[in-house]
C-alpha cells in the first residue's frame, strides 16, 4: 500500500502545495543582476522507493540555487529566513 501510484501521488500534491507557499514567500533581491532567480528554482519529484528501507511512496522539495542553504539557516551577516522550514509547516496541513 505505501507504494502505490496513488499514494505517490499524494505525496507529490502535498510537495507541490508545499512548493507553491515557498515559491510564494521566497525573498527577491531586486539589487541583484538575476532577480527572482530563488524563487524560480524551487522543484519538487517523487518516487516510490523512499524512505530508511525503499519501500514507500515519497515527494521532494528542494532549491536549485547554490546559495539555497544561506537563505534557508543565514550566515553570519544575513539572518535565516526559513523559507522551507515554513512552508512545510504551513501546507503540510493541506
Amino acid at each position: 500500500m505505501l507504494r502505490m501510484p496513488g499514494m505517490q501521488a499524494e505525496m507529490l500534491r502535498r510537495a507541490e502545495v508545499i512548493k507553491g507557499i515557498a515559491e510564494a514567500t521566497s525573498p527577491v533581491d531586486h539589487a541583484s543582476p538575476d532577480p527572482g532567480h530563488y524563487q524560480r528554482s524551487w522543484e519538487t519529484d517523487s518516487t516510490n522507493r523512499g524512505g530508511r528501507r525503499r519501500d514507500r511512496a515519497v515527494a521532494y522539495v528542494r532549491n536549485g540555487s547554490y546559495y539555497a542553504r544561506w537563505v534557508e539557516y543565514g550566515t553570519e551577516r544575513v539572518p535565516a529566513h526559513h523559507v522551507l522550514l515554513r512552508a512545510a509547516q504551513l501546507g503540510g496541513r493541506n
